[in-house]
């Protein structure tokens, strides 16, 4: 029981001191990837918020919109539709 309890402390330890020696060399990769995801996020919320404006002004029905959202979650992005002028 001593023995077990010795090998889940040292294993505890080594994955202690393996992220601490990992944490400073590996933080600007990890910066890097924040703004990309922090954009994608904002367009997917973005997208949301503009499938909900159009099913509750009546522009889509109900069938469309989840499709749609359905469609914004399995990662598939439309263009937007908008009118420009």
């Amino acid at each position: 029981m001593v023995a077990v309890a010795l090998v889940l402390l040292l294993l505890i330890l080594a994955g202690a001191l393996y992220d601490t020696a990992r944490l400073p060399t590996s933080t600007g990769s990890r910066h890097a990837l924040r703004p990309r995801r922090r954009r994608h996020g904002a367009v997917l919320e973005d997208a949301e918020r503009r499938l909900v404006r159009q099913r509750l002004r009546g522009r889509i029905d109900a069938v469309t919109y989840r499709k749609r959202m359905r469609a914004l979650a399995e990662g598939e992005h439309r263009p937007s539709t908008r009118r420009h002028g």
